[in-house]
């Protein structure tokens, strides 16, 4: 017999006196399973989330009323973050209408040490059963490696591809630069945007981008037809540029530097 059984034997012969032991995490799993199945889920969208607290708590999306995600938050990115994220990360994909997609949300005031997003994914059959959970569609950006990342067909990016042929209303001022316009473009997508910076870990755009001008438009367009526009502009530029250098290369050689040399004359 072990010394706890020994100390547990003795005070359970002691008169109006027993020992109890709460099993916080289960109890915790119980009421939480119960308020989800109480909740009516709610479209996923920026404006749907706008006034939920940003506070800590747990989180289930639907798609076409079927779970396929459980998340949880802290206090650094909460509920209202946290869910606005993934409102955004719905938009402008193949396969994809946002409103298919929906959600319910638990603010859970009293957060111990416990893994509660653990807990309700075992509970709902495991990853296996969640087809959004271990899919990388909670990833953030993956930073090493990211442009050339390969993917497994069941990743998120893999089933719904972000559509860069999206259309939407979009304008460039006569003379803005192909920087200035990209960052506004980068501000507005729901996806990440890169381009060349000026070298290193420098957070400046390369000269080039910075130095190309764009003509004006005004309408709608998409992230494809933007882009080729960039391209278009930024090979005019480069076509310019060795037009001009080719152009001095030839003078130079034509001509003499010097106006007191007796060669400056064209030969």
């Amino acid at each position: 017999m072990t010394e706890h059984s020994e100390q547990k034997a003795e005070v359970d012969t002691v008169t109006g006196y027993v020992e109890f032991e709460f099993d916080l995490p289960h109890a915790l799993l119980s009421e939480l399973v119960e308020v989800f199945d109480r909740t009516r889920a709610a479209e996923l969208t920026v404006a749907s989330v706008v006034n939920i607290p940003d506070g800590q708590g747990v989180y289930q999306l639907y798609l076409d009323d079927e779970l396929v995600y459980i998340g949880k938050t802290d206090g650094d990115a909460g509920l209202k973050s946290r869910l606005s994220r993934h409102a955004s990360k719905m938009m402008h994909r193949h396969n994809l209408a946002p409103e298919r997609v929906s959600y319910k949300a638990v603010r859970v005031f009293v957060f111990t040490a416990m893994d509660l997003e653990g807990d309700l994914i075992r509970h709902y059959g495991g990853v296996k059963e969640l087809a959004w959970n271990g899919s990388g569609f909670g990833s953030n950006d993956p930073g090493k490696e990211r442009d050339t990342t390969k993917v497994k067909e069941s990743n998120f990016d893999a089933l719904f591809p972000i559509d860069i042929d999206y259309e939407f209303e979009f304008e460039v001022e006569e003379g803005e630069s192909a920087a200035s316009v990209l960052a506004r473009l980068k501000s507005l997508l729901s996806y990440t945007l890169r381009y060349q910076n000026s070298g290193g870990r420098s957070r400046k755009p390369h000269h080039d981008i910075d130095c190309t001008c764009l003509t004006s438009f005004s309408g709608r367009t998409s992230v494809r037809d933007l882009l080729n526009m960039f391209v278009t502009q930024l090979l005019c530029r480069a076509i310019l540029s060795c037009t001009k250098t080719i152009s001095a290369r030839f003078l130079a050689v034509r001509f003499s530097l010097d106006p007191l040399d007796p060669r400056a004359t064209p030969r």
